[in-house]
């Protein structure tokens, strides 16, 4: 493939390729203009049909959700240590020289 078909630019919003094609007809648009290709992700609901049948395995399902819980609890106790960290620091008197 060219470097004239595969340009390598990026939509900086949702990564889609895009191509440099020849503007027409329009003065005010420059003579290369970026046109989004036909590449499109595959729709949501076929994605997700092949997790539709999947049984549920509920032991697995409590271990991930302690797992989550035991994270959010750690991030959460290691948040309120810094805040009292950085509220003792601003209590503390400076010291002079």
């Amino acid at each position: 493939m060219s470097r004239d078909h595969h340009s390598g630019l990026r939509c900086p919003q949702c990564q889609t390729a895009l191509a440099l094609v020849p503007a027409t007809g329009n003065p005010a648009v420059p003579a290369l203009s970026p046109v989004v290709r036909d590449e499109q992700p595959p729709p949501v609901h076929e994605v997700l049909a092949v997790y539709a049948n999947r049984t549920r395995d509920t032991a697995t399902a409590l271990r991930g959700a302690a797992r989550v819980r035991d994270s959010f609890n750690r991030a959460r106790r290691a948040a309120a240590q810094r805040r009292a960290a950085q509220r003792a620091a601003r209590q503390r008197p400076a010291r002079s020289a």
